[in-house]
């Protein structure tokens, strides 16, 4: 029976597939085309993603072992010195300093302990901390990547006469309305790919790292769905006409 928390989570398998019919829907439109080199790589990244993700939710047991090892160390060594105190004689008057001295040792030996097991326990967060900024800085770059290649796409450009600069108008309508979607697509999946870091771990600074490229996805993909709108009222406008 599945965990209320494995429920919630996005299933990466379903979202490498579809990254794939992705790949394949824009190998068959647009073959040899940029777009579909860069939607082929971020599927294969999808896949890395997966495994990644897996590797992050779970624990470092050989580490966590270590703090485990390193508490029961110090509190058998707390006990050793204890043992070993002469208490009697050391709760005389003239053997105060020798008390002192033994609840010096023990003191240190308790804050050594504790410093070493917190750094331990505070390293494997860290450490999945900077696996995970490395990987979204990829899919940051993917965001980017795709943001270029729709740039020059403006349906705007019919509306009057081309510049020598002018970016080279190839595609219909409909082409150019199916390139879109791609692009709007692709930033959508590259979102849910780091979404999948954040199913698998409660680290605020990993969930905030996440939630900057869902916002960066977002954000680019309103400017190519703004772009696809202003398509669909020119693509209105001419059968008006007509």
């Amino acid at each position: 029976m599945a965990r209320p928390r494995d429920r919630q989570k996005l299933d990466a398998v379903k979202v490498v597939e579809t990254l794939d019919n992705l790949h394949a829907r824009v190998s068959e439109r647009f073959p040899a085309s940029g777009l579909a080199m860069v939607c082929a790589r971020l599927a294969d990244t999808g896949r890395q993603t997966a495994a990644r993700a897996r590797r992050i939710g779970r624990p470092y047991l050989l580490l966590r072992a270590l703090v485990v090892l390193i508490i029961v160390g110090g509190v058998a060594l707390e006990f050793a010195l204890a043992w070993r105190l002469d208490w009697s004689a050391a709760l005389r008057a003239r053997e105060g300093f020798d008390l002192a001295q033994g609840l010096e040792a023990a003191i240190n030996l308790a804050l050594l302990s504790g410093a070493a097991a917190w750094f331990l326990s505070s390293l494997e967060r860290r450490w999945k901390q900077q696996r995970v900024q490395v990987a979204l800085h990829e899919l940051r770059s993917f965001c980017h990547v795709i943001d270029m290649h729709q740039l020059t796409k403006d349906p705007s450009v019919i509306l009057g006469p081309r510049t020598r600069h002018s970016p080279p108008r190839e595609m219909s309508n409909f082409q150019l309305s199916r390139y879109l979607d791609y692009c709007a697509e692709m930033l959508a999946l590259t979102a849910k790919l780091a979404a999948l870091y954040a199913g698998e771990t409660d680290d605020p600074v990993i969930i905030a790292a996440v939630n900057d490229i869902e916002t960066l996805a977002s954000d680019l993909g309103r400017k190519i769905w703004q772009k696809i709108m202003i398509l669909g009222q020119l693509n209105e406008a001419a059968a008006a006409q007509a």
